[in-house]
């Protein structure tokens, strides 16, 4: 008894010793993992709708997942979300965490801007931007293995140059696209991305913030408030920057396509030429198969967080920026009075 009293006790002090971002951290990167692999089947279909038109399209939704189950069985869904999961820990961990910083830096640095929701646009859209710069090659390499459409047994997939190019797995990918096109091959299409994630991260922070502000005080902790409120948030976020995802899916698999193998230039000449070749409809290709993973995914990963940080015992938003800017103001103090 007195020893796991000594455990808790520990744990609590493990927890108390942290510093602020690397509860934030934590809790940012359990969220995403969580979120991920929550949606991953969809995600891979989504992927293949916007990268293998013909294929996918004719089949529609339900077509398309009886063609994975039947050629590569139930794993066939979670191709990609080993990458895709090693990629948005980090990449959720920095997000959540950089959107709490530059949160507190501006409210310290400029504290007559207000701390309505265009605080959380702009902390939100650098935040979004941080995380993308740090985490694109992950991206890049999860959507090369999702386009992969192959038995472990034939490698004659349709659609790809040569056989030899279907990836083995991420360290395969990351080294043959290094080998093939350098640093700049791992960065491929991460012009649409950073286009895309300003507004998209911003707005998804401002709706989400905006929403709980409406929210009576005694419903702000519950989680189905949250469910609701994030599932909103993602929702309008992801329709007003989608077709840029789209642009970045195939920049980052042109060089697969045997049809237009190295022809794409960059972010804006892609837009037209999807326009020009496949129509406008095509960027809005996968919106609604985004809808029904963003819904829970934004969901989850707001909630999640909460949770996490509740757990982690990270003090509210804005007791945190209190504390910070007091302990500022004293160190501050001190060595004037020293």
């Amino acid at each position: 008894m007195g020893k796991g009293g000594e455990e808790g006790m520990d744990w609590d002090g493990v927890i108390e010793g942290m510093p602020l971002f690397v509860k934030e951290l934590i809790a940012g990167g359990v969220a995403g993992g969580f979120a991920k692999t929550v949606v991953a089947p969809l995600e891979r279909v989504k992927i293949l709708f916007q990268t293998r038109r013909a294929e996918f399209q004719s089949v529609g939704l339900l077509g398309s997942f009886k063609k994975i189950a039947r050629t590569e069985g139930a794993l066939g869904f979670y191709r990609g979300n080993g990458a895709s999961v090693a990629r948005i820990v980090p990449y959720a961990a920095l997000h959540y965490m950089a959107y709490e910083q530059y949160r507190r830096w501006i409210i310290q640095n400029f504290p007559d801007i207000g701390r309505g929701p265009v605080l959380d646009l702009v902390a939100g859209s650098f935040a979004g931007g941080t995380a993308v710069m740090f985490t694109y090659p992950l991206d890049l390499v999860r959507t090369k293995l999702a386009y992969q459409v192959v038995g472990s047994s034939k490698l004659n997939v349709k659609g790809l140059v040569h056989s030899e190019q279907v990836y083995k797995g991420i360290m395969h990918c990351f080294s043959k696209t290094y080998k093939e096109a350098g640093l700049r091959g791992l960065y491929r299409g991460v012009a649409p991305s950073l286009y895309g994630i300003f507004p998209y991260a911003g707005l998804k922070f401002y709706f989400y913030e905006e929403m709980k502000s409406h929210v009576p005080e005694e419903h702000k902790k519950d989680i189905t408030v949250k469910l609701v409120c994030g599932s909103i948030a993602g929702l309008l976020g992801q329709t007003f920057t989608y077709p840029l995802d789209v642009v970045r899916r195939q920049m980052q698999v042109e060089r697969l396509l045997s049809s237009n193998s190295g022809d794409m230039k960059g972010t804006v000449e892609s837009l037209v030429m999807i326009v020009q070749r496949q129509g406008w409809k095509q960027l809005f290709s996968g919106l609604s198969i985004n809808y029904l993973k963003v819904v829970p995914s934004v969901a989850i990963g707001f909630t999640v967080y909460d949770v996490m940080k509740s757990a982690l015992r990270v003090p509210a938003r804005d007791e945190a920026v209190i504390e910070v800017v007091t302990n500022k103001r004293n160190t501050h103090t001190s060595s004037l009075h020293s």
